[in-house]
């Protein structure tokens, strides 16, 4: 529809914005008076005489100037605009513009007369389908309605804003094309209107009692603004009536005794055809013409930005590969709504290539037996409600009816932004499909890279490349990150350690106010470049709290313990509502190891409806736990806290986090059957060991997989 149309829709857009600026024009003509709207006809009407022997007509325009056509006082015919309260003339009315009427005549029918108008008709609906389709992609893509208006994730500035001047502009767009539509239909007489003629009984118009026209009832209880036109009686013969056409019926009004002859309601076709005229063009209120400019304007623009995504797209997509699948030993399989993932792949595809390696890339689509792949590199976004994106579909039944005949190392990557609760969804749905069958075997465990980080990305090619022993270079400048606003941090307290790989707490103040919470995350640049660092975020007594441990050589925990009460930081406060303590949930279970515990000590903090909680924790040692100690046992004692449970894996017991867990699986069972939440953090390790017990917790005793209390939203994580 957007090729077809754009053409056509762009001349319309442009020359609806010029005519949008006619009744603009017309608004600031000094031919309006105040109190118009309270005028009522038994009040005018006398008035008017006094100024003119004889009126044949008088019309209300939309702009509600009065315009009398008659024979002034010298005798002479006039037309004229009036002040409906004096009777003044206040001057006379001119014809429209040429160049107006020029552009109105190309607006309407491109000079071709009915031919013209049926192309415009046609690209009016071609705009309302465009218009209804682009905002059930918004819905899908904001998740549901009620979160429309929600935050946008800054991608490029053609997508941006693309989607957010077609949020605001979307009900002005949709109603010029309905209302474009509309009248198109009424044209070509698709839409029925009844011509109204009144019936009258001349045999019974009553002469008596005669009344003046201001004593009429009803010209006193008709007001000026409810009247389009009226038609004064051609004599003084008691058969010659007013008309009196009102914005929503006609009346005809004895001349004599003001008794109404006959009425008749405007048909519901002709109400839609006038006030779709009034919404397309503007022509009763300035404020609407202006808007309606603006939003034409935005068509222009939607052209363009619909186009500059779709060409990114398309220049993003698959060129022809050097080699084929057959003889491929690497594939590259690539799932992306808007074409950005396949920079990423085509990075690695081309260095591979330039070693001498056979790499053959492809959508998820196109998956298909691969006889000499040794590698597989699954690189996928996720789409509307943790979907696969459109290019990636199939896949899944294509994994089962294509089996490979010889084992293939796998590794996935997910790309999205941690500002969505469905981060990298399918990208996890990718891995757990890949796991299932017997010739895929994991290189390395999934990983994903957010809001397009270099160093998420560059952590994953490092890794395979460890694996694979082929090296593969990654620079930012290779992947144009773009800049992000930061905001200001100030140091508030600090609890430095004097171990090497020891753990401390640091707290910030932001110098101006965010909407922030537990669980949301912390970026920061330490050395001032594109290498990002994110931490949980947990808020406690209003103040933003990292938990970290201080890792030798380490750029973020380094830069981090170096810092001073009093000092401030540029840094990124980024939105993880997939990680946020859940707002109807009978009971939460937080399962942390190490410096996992940040947000869950945040989340107790806010705990003010002192909703059921339980806390497993996993430590090295006793110490790594002294520093959480007083603030969990006081939350205990005030309730925000109900249950804490703590293992140390290099000393006592020797325990991990999944072994209180394994000791619970009763407790565990009951609180995802009662629709109760368990909340993840910590590191990938702990989350594999905690998700291999929760799937045999579910199957055996729930009879149903683990990926199903994930898509409900009953597990959550945030694991690194």
């Amino acid at each position: 529809m957007a090729v077809s149309s754009f053409l056509l829709l762009a001349l319309a857009a442009l020359t609806g914005i010029i005519l949008a600026f006619e009744p603009v024009l017309q608004k600031v003509q000094p031919y309006r008076t105040d109190g118009f709207t309270d005028l009522t006809l038994a009040q005018t009407l006398p008035v008017l005489k006094k100024s003119f022997s004889e009126i044949s007509e008088l019309s209300v325009d939309a702009n509600q100037f009065v315009r009398v056509k008659g024979i002034d006082a010298d005798g002479k015919n006039r037309t004229a605009f009036v002040d409906p309260q004096t009777g003044d003339i206040l001057g006379t009315p001119t014809e429209q513009s040429e160049f107006f009427q020029w552009v109105t005549a190309l607006h309407r029918s491109l000079f071709l007369h009915e031919l013209g108008r049926f192309f415009i008709g046609l690209t009016a609906f071609l705009l309302l389908l465009i218009t209804i389709s682009g905002t059930l992609l918004i819905i899908q893509r904001q998740r549901g309605i009620k979160r429309f208006f929600t935050r946008i994730v800054r991608e490029n500035v053609a997508q941006y804003y693309h989607v957010v001047l077609g949020r605001l502009s979307l009900i002005p767009i949709m109603l010029i094309a309905l209302s474009g539509t509309y009248l198109s239909l009424a044209r070509f007489g698709l839409v029925a209107t009844e011509k109204i003629s009144p019936q009258i009984d001349f045999d019974a118009i009553q002469s008596k009692p005669e009344r003046k026209p201001a004593d009429f009832a009803v010209f006193q209880n008709t007001r000026l603004c409810e009247v389009q036109t009226i038609e004064f009686p051609f004599s003084d013969d008691v058969e010659d009536y007013y008309t009196l056409k009102l914005t929503d019926r006609e009346l005809a009004v004895n001349q004599v005794t003001g008794e109404i002859l006959s009425e008749n309601r405007y048909p519901t076709a002709l109400l839609l055809t006038n006030l779709s005229l009034d919404l397309h063009t503007g022509r009763t209120s300035a404020v609407w013409a202006i808007i309606l400019a603006v939003a034409t304007g935005n068509i222009l623009f939607f052209i363009y930005s619909g186009f500059a995504i779709t060409w990114k797209r398309l220049a993003n997509r698959v060129k022809k590969n050097v080699y084929s699948a057959d003889e491929s030993r690497f594939i590259i399989l690539v799932g992306s709504e808007n074409g950005s993932t396949f920079k990423y792949a085509q990075l690695i595809h081309q260095q591979l290539l330039s070693r001498g390696e056979k790499s053959y890339l492809t959508e998820f689509n196109n998956y298909t037996v691969f006889p000499k792949a040794e590698y597989l590199l699954a690189m996928t976004a996720t789409y509307g409600l943790g979907d696969a994106p459109t290019n990636a579909k199939k896949f899944a039944a294509l994994l089962d009816q294509y089996p490979q005949s010889q084992p293939i190392r796998y590794s996935v990557l997910g790309f999205g932004s941690r500002s969505y609760p469905d981060f990298c969804q399918f990208a996890f749905e990718v891995n757990h499909l890949l796991a299932r069958h017997a010739w895929a075997k994991p290189l390395i465990d999934i990983h994903t890279v957010n809001d397009k980080s270099p160093a998420d990305f560059q952590l994953w090619a490092e890794t395979w490349s460890d694996q694979t022993h082929l090296p593969l270079t990654v620079s930012a400048d290779q992947l144009n990150a773009p800049a992000s606003e930061l905001d200001t941090l100030v140091v508030t307290s600090h609890t430095q350690t004097t171990q090497p790989d020891g753990t401390f707490l640091i707290r910030f103040q932001t110098s101006q106010r965010q909407e922030v919470t537990s669980g949301d995350l912390l970026a920061i640049y330490p050395a001032n470049d594109h290498r990002e660092r994110q931490y949980s975020i947990g808020m406690v007594d209003n103040e933003l709290q990292l938990s970290v441990r201080l890792h030798p050589g380490g750029l973020g925990s380094g830069y981090l313990h170096g810092l001073q009460p009093g000092e401030s930081i540029k840094a990124r406060l980024v939105r993880n509502d997939q990680f946020h303590f859940p707002d109807k949930a009978p009971v939460v279970v937080m399962i942390a190891n190490g410096t996992g515990i940040a947000p869950f000590l945040g989340m107790i903090s806010q705990n003010s409806q002192k909703v059921v909680c339980h806390l497993y924790g996993g430590f090295r040692e006793r110490s790594s736990f002294e520093r959480y100690r007083d603030f969990l046992e006081k939350s205990l004692s005030t309730q925000h806290l109900t249950r804490l449970q703590v293992a140390y894996s290099r000393e006592g017991e020797k325990q991990y986090v999944s072994t209180l867990l394994a000791r619970d699986t009763d407790f565990i069972a009951n609180v995802l059957a009662t629709n109760g939440v368990l909340m993840i953090c910590g590191s990938l390790a702990m989350q594999k060991d905690v998700f291999d017990l929760l799937e045999t917790i579910c199957q055996t005793k729930l009879g149903k997989s683990v990926s199903i209390y994930q898509s409900h939203r009953q597990i959550l994580t945030d694991c690194y």
